[in-house]
């Protein structure tokens, strides 16, 4: 039996034997506040053996242990000789003791750490304090303490290796356990991936990446009008989720109400405001602004703010403006918009005839479309009967037949060849859409290759699925947080896509 000698910590060297040299600054850190949580006391004995010199020894295992205390020392809250209880081993043994002690070490289970932070959390202790105890830090204790929202039944699957740490993860994003086994026994075990376990338990919650929280000014925003959110601590990228669809609707109804008045007050027909842009307005007559002449005045204050504009911009370009030069330029922008609005405008009979549509666009901006003009339905079409037939009187023998028209396979290729080459154009002088509809292509047949829509750009892709030839798919940390991002892709591509002629 190996017995325990205390030994003075300016007594104890570092062993070259030691197979382990490197000690992270932030370990050494966590455990000398571990140490001084528990009164100065090392759980574990240091395993030392006869140094060099007479009265001085090389610490075998243990050597993060003696740099938390060598540390704690330099602080001045212990001495430096400071007695620390040792176990003496023979020097032979020296590199295989600490590579023992180094590789044999298992870490403890996570559940085992839930339950230990949790029953300190239960006696009052704070985060901060339950991290310093354990030498970990206050995000790891939240993450444990979240296993607190899981299901007994699902904490057990998982201790009993029938689910992995991701999966349990998952759940945390919800505090019904009902719910959580649920969601566990309808899930195919081929999809039993994080990313599907979180969406079938967010079905009826918002993320924070929705185009509707973002515009109306993230979550903060939404709290701040009394909203309850559920965060989920094992989802860096997602902020969490609002669980009050009314109030976030309601939000986003007011903000576009505000900014509807102002379009109003222009004079339109009618307004309509919605979270969703128009279905079919494109469609729609539409009714453009005319230009207009401006007047010698502010023709005059146009052309020196644009003189004003350049040299400002001629300055920063070469490095000899002021602090204030990016202010001034963006006031003489804001200037210069003004007048260029008065050059065009809206005639009274298309403020009488149309109207304007404020809605969030794909990316949850402010998009105010003017002009649109609505068809009459009394006005322009016969009320008829199930057969067809007018109810004024027989069929409507008066129109003239509108002859059936057909083209060549060679005028149809030639005039799709004409199509094309306009689409590829426009897209050339549009490169924000080239590039939405370039990741469109590829989103499609990465994220969704099972899905029949299809682009009217054509792109050759190859996307190569990694799963097959991973022996642990689940334990990837790549593969899995590139399945959660796509969670997200809904909120940016649009529903249906049309297919090429």
């Amino acid at each position: 039996m190996t017995e325990i000698i205390s030994i003075a910590l300016n007594k104890l060297d570092a062993d070259p034997k030691n197979v382990r040299k490197t000690y992270s600054a932030e370990g050494v850190e966590a455990l000398a506040a571990n140490i001084r949580e528990d009164g100065y006391r090392l759980l574990q004995n240091l395993v030392v053996r006869k140094g060099d010199k007479k009265g001085r020894y090389f610490v075998m295992a243990g050597g993060r242990r003696l740099a938390a205390l060598n540390l704690l020392a330099e602080a001045g809250e212990i001495a430096k000789d400071f007695a620390v209880e040792c176990k003496e081993r023979e020097g032979e043994v020296a590199t295989e003791i600490s590579l023992a002690e180094n590789l044999m070490r298992e870490d403890m289970h996570p559940l085992d750490q839930y339950e230990a932070f949790d029953a300190l959390a239960k006696q009052g202790k704070e985060v901060a304090d339950i991290a310093a105890r354990f030498g970990t830090t206050d995000t790891v204790v939240r993450k444990r303490l979240a296993l607190a929202r899981v299901s007994p039944v699902l904490l057990q699957l998982y201790r009993d290796e029938d689910m992995s740490f991701a999966q349990l993860s998952a759940f945390t994003v919800s505090d019904d356990h009902e719910r959580q086994v649920t969601v566990w026994n309808s899930l195919s075990t081929w999809n039993r991936e994080p990313h599907s376990i979180r969406r079938a338990l967010t079905e009826e919650m918002i993320p924070a990446t929705d185009k509707r929280i973002q515009f109306i000014g993230g979550l903060a925003a939404y709290e701040e009008a009394g909203g309850s959110v559920k965060r989920d601590l094992f989802d860096d990228r997602n902020a969490g989720y609002a669980l009050d669809t009314v109030l976030v609707e309601k939000l986003v109804t007011e903000k576009l109400e505000v900014a509807a008045a102002t379009v109003r007050a222009e004079g339109w027909k009618w307004i309509e405001c919605s979270a969703t842009g128009p279905v079919g307005y494109h469609a729609m007559k539409r009714h453009y602004p005319e230009g207009i002449t401006l007047s010698e005045e502010d023709q005059a204050a146009f052309d020196a703010a644009k003189a004003e504009y350049d040299d400002l911009a001629a300055l920063i370009e070469n490095d000899m403006a002021d602090d204030e030069a990016e202010a001034k330029l963006a006031e003489v922008e804001k200037r210069i918009d003004a007048l260029n609005a008065r050059t065009e405008a809206y005639s009274p009979e298309a403020l009488e005839q149309a109207g304007a549509f404020v809605f969030l666009d794909y990316y949850g901006r402010l998009a105010i479309e003017r002009g649109f003009v609505k068809r009459d339905e009394n006005a322009e079409t016969e009320d008829m009967d199930d057969e067809g037939e007018s109810l004024q009187g027989g069929k409507s023998a008066e129109e003239p037949k509108v002859p059936a028209i057909s083209h060549s396979a060679a005028l149809i290729e030639d005039l799709t060849a004409h199509k094309t080459a306009a689409l590829r154009i426009e897209l050339a002088n549009n490169p924000d859409v080239a590039l939405v509809a370039v990741v469109h292509v590829m989103l499609l047949r990465v994220a969704y290759p099972y899905h029949s829509e299809q682009s009217a750009l054509q792109l050759s892709l190859t996307h190569e699925r990694l799963e097959p030839s991973m022996k642990d798919a689940e334990s990837c940390k790549g593969l899995t947080a590139l399945n959660d991002l796509a969670d997200n892709y809904g909120h940016h591509l649009p529903g249906q896509s049309r297919r090429s002629v």
